[in-house]
């Protein structure tokens, strides 16, 4: 994983020298309305896409005769209520009467006839500092179509709730798909301002090319702030415990165990009909976000772990739990594990039965190595 160069020229990052208090990028209007004015409008944002007072971006914008011509959808859709991997539609957004966009439907890249019309693109996403967590995915494809059809990319910049948690398998470029494009570890530590640099810097988009990126900063932010988000970012991301067992707990999505996608503790919860019926149960039953959740009715046993406390890392102890505790292993797990994991290794090395600390002590070659890249792409100082 060597450093290709240093962030590109065609990078900017853009402060609010004035800011007394905390703020999103969407909230530092002043750093980015002039880039604004006279222009055809674009943007990338879903529920998450809030300013301080709880109002959207959208509405934010046309109260400030913003000239906003499309909204892009991304997985969930624009207003966040469409099950994982459900295929968004396009259509018009009933309180603005704006076209809305699907980039998470026949296309998960913007084509030029979608960008028709756009001068420039905003992107406001809100990440939660997880690979598989598909926004990111949505902002490479974005800044390749923007980069190809010579259209500005301002991403206003949001914390992430992971803080600068590093850690986990380094993705292995022949296992890249949506849910892993790049050769990053689980958790990158990165805000998404940051990782948008990290794209462009790096020459990951198709053939090199890198778009015109600017970067409206977070302002008065910290790394390791306490950051809550005030909206699900997705559908099945309900809290901020969720939001934080997410990576450790995702990986169960490549294996015949349930992660409470059916009930109100989703990513807090696991089990299975599989597991041994000692402490804990659930029955997954559909509800937003999961029309027809794994194990629909069928009495779930595993553990609760929506009390514990935050974690600082990946955990992979209830993975192999899980694991050893199911009896027919060659029914454990399926082939979108190495997709989740971004390497054929970590299935080899569970079903080896090595230890979480002997798995750990395989990823720490990538992780300094990544540290190293990731390094020069930091907004806010670590």
């Amino acid at each position: 994983m060597e450093a290709k160069n240093t962030p590109s020229e065609k990078s900017m990052v853009m402060r609010n020298p004035n800011a007394t208090t905390f703020a999103t990028g969407s909230g530092n209007f002043s750093v980015y309305a002039p880039l604004l004015a006279n222009k055809k409008v674009g943007i990338v944002t879903n529920q998450s896409g809030l300013l301080g007072d709880s109002s959207h971006v959208v509405d934010f914008l046309l109260s400030e005769n913003m000239d906003v011509v499309k909204i892009f959808a991304p997985e969930h859709g624009f207003r966040g209520t469409a099950d994982a991997g459900e295929t968004i539609i396009d259509g018009k957004d009933i309180a603005t009467g704006l076209p809305i966009v699907s980039i998470y439907g026949d296309n998960k890249k913007p084509t030029s006839a979608q960008l028709q019309g756009i001068d420039i693109m905003l992107f406001d996403l809100q990440d939660v500092g997880a690979r598989f967590f598909t926004y990111i995915s949505t902002l490479h494809y974005v800044m390749e179509a923007c980069a190809e059809n010579n259209i500005p990319v301002v991403v206003l910049d949001r914390p992430n709730p992971n803080g600068g948690i590093v850690d986990g398998p380094v993705l292995e470029p022949e296992f890249s798909s949506f849910v892993g494009m790049h050769p990053i570890p689980v958790m990158h530590g990165m805000t998404i301002g940051e990782y948008a640099q990290m794209i462009n810097g790096e020459k990951w988009l198709k053939n090199g090319v890198q778009c015109d990126l600017k970067i409206v900063a977070c302002s008065m932010y910290t790394r390791d702030m306490s950051y809550s988000i005030a909206v699900k970012p997705s559908p099945n991301l309900p809290n901020d415990m969720a939001i934080n067992l997410y990576a450790s707990l995702c990986f169960f999505e490549g294996t015949n165990v349930s992660v409470g996608r059916g009930t109100d503790k989703q990513f807090q919860i696991y089990g299975s009909p599989y597991l041994p019926n000692i402490d804990f149960c659930f029955v997954p039953q559909p509800n937003v976000g999961a029309k027809d959740p794994l194990y629909n009715g069928r009495p779930c046993f595993g553990e609760d772990l929506s009390g514990i406390p935050k974690i600082e890392r990946l955990e992979l102890k209830w993975l192999i739990k899980a694991y050893n505790e199911t009896e027919d292993k060659t029914k454990f797990f399926n082939s979108y594990f190495t997709k989740l994991a971004g390497t054929k290794k970590l299935r080899e090395q569970i079903e080896a039965g090595m230890t979480a600390a002997e798995i750990r002590a395989s990823w720490e070659t990538g992780l300094i190595e990544f540290r190293e890249i990731r390094r020069k792409y930091l907004i806010y100082p670590e």
